[in-house]
């Protein structure tokens, strides 16, 4: 058999795992920007049979407890059959995260467990745990994500499996939100324009958001705007290239308003555009857009975080 393309960092195969909140599809998400081929809970008969022909670009595949053909041994035997099929062994990604996180994290979700759909999230958690340690034990890469936001969990693994372009840039995150919901977790640095005059109070604005040209108009009109936004862009063209120096792969900047609909969502967008014409990698969020619609659009040329 022809011998598949394998990437330079040697990486041709990954298989991620973690109990459920762990950041499992972050990091499957993540893996697929870096130009994996992403497959999610992939029944576990089917595995070898996805390489029993060449490959042309790296994989990851994403393994869980969800799966009805779940067994540790069924998955050590798929991943022996993958090694004499490729040639090379696939590498073990575990995303740890201790119950007490996961449990906070999913009453922020308010998600049922998938091992305890009618018990407490606590129960399916701890089933999950003790079902994977075996599988934690034979991680080539173990993550701890308990202190970790999505965007560091992003840079970890881009850190792990990017290329040298990748190791080397400084991954930036723009995110707007609103302070009466308090500061965004992760943030590097916080900027406040709840000075700028609020579209709130314009009957024909206020249904809309800062992605919207009338909304923006009527922000960068205000008297203050334009120094301001000259000072900020001045602040990050010297603290960015400083940050990436020093090798720091991930800065998140949080813009604030009071209610994270207009002013801090003109503000991002202005600055995500400014930021991706110098030519740095930027991710846009919109904490607030999100609670309320689910609906981020992302820059042209940039993703969402």
């Amino acid at each position: 058999m022809a011998e598949a393309e394998t990437p330079e960092n040697g990486h041709h195969i990954v298989i991620v795992s973690g109990p459920a909140g762990s950041g499992r599809s972050t990091a499957i998400r993540a893996l697929e920007d870096l130009g994996f081929e992403a497959i999610d809970n992939l029944p576990l008969s089917f595995l070898p049979r996805l390489f029993a022909s060449p490959v042309p670009r790296p994989v990851v595949v994403g393994i869980d407890p969800r799966n009805r053909e779940f067994a540790l041994d069924r998955l050590s035997c798929a991943m022996s059959e993958i090694e004499q099929s490729v040639g090379q062994a696939p590498v073990l990604v575990y995303l740890d995260c201790d119950a007490q996180t996961l449990v906070q994290r999913y009453s922020e979700t308010r998600r049922r467990h998938p091992l305890s759909p009618h018990e407490s999230p606590l129960v399916g958690i701890e089933r999950e745990i003790a079902l994977l340690a075996p599988l934690r034990e034979q991680a080539d890469v173990l993550i701890d994500t308990r202190t970790m936001t999505p965007h560091e969990l992003k840079a970890e693994l881009s850190l792990q499996f990017g290329d040298d372009e990748a190791r080397s840039g400084l991954a930036i995150t723009l995110q707007s939100f609103s302070y009466k919901r308090g500061l965004p977790r992760g943030a590097d640095m916080v900027i406040d324009v709840r000075f700028l005059k609020n579209p709130h109070w314009m009957p024909s604005l206020r249904p809309l958001d800062g992605r919207n040209a009338r909304v923006s108009a009527f922000v960068e009109a205000d008297p203050d705007y334009a120094g301001f936004y000259a000072r900020l862009e001045d602040l990050l063209s010297f603290l960015l290239p400083a940050y990436r120096a020093e090798g720091k792969s991930y800065f998140c900047v949080g813009i604030g308003c009071t209610g994270g609909q207009h002013r801090s969502v003109s503000v991002v967008e202005a600055l995500a555009k400014s930021l991706a014409a110098k030519g740095w990698q930027v991710s846009i969020r919109h904490r607030e857009l999100e609670r309320t619609t689910g609906d981020v659009a992302p820059v042209p040329g940039m993703g969402v975080a």
